[in-house]
């Protein structure tokens, strides 16, 4: 059962998961977003904290977020 808030619009757009005050840094896909959250591709999962930033690579932008699933290799987030 779908648990969103709102839709996601499938997307394919480079970013980089920030975390430890931006000094570690994991590329990763965002697969599909809406304004309330993402899913992202990683090479893997571990070690990505429960919160961090993610920040677009198109136009920088940095959002805040919480991680509210994960998969080995792909990660449900929600925009704080």
């Amino acid at each position: 059962m779908e648990q969103r808030r709102q839709t996601r619009a499938r997307t394919l757009k480079s970013a980089r998961i920030l975390f430890n005050d931006h000094r570690s840094v994991i590329d990763c896909t965002v697969r599909n977003l809406s304004p309330t959250g993402a899913c992202l591709n990683v090479a893997s999962a571990l070690g990505i904290p429960e919160r961090f930033d993610v920040m677009f690579d198109a136009d920088h932008t940095v959002r805040p977020c919480r991680m509210v699933w994960h998969k080995e290799k792909q990660l449900g987030v929600e925009f704080a």
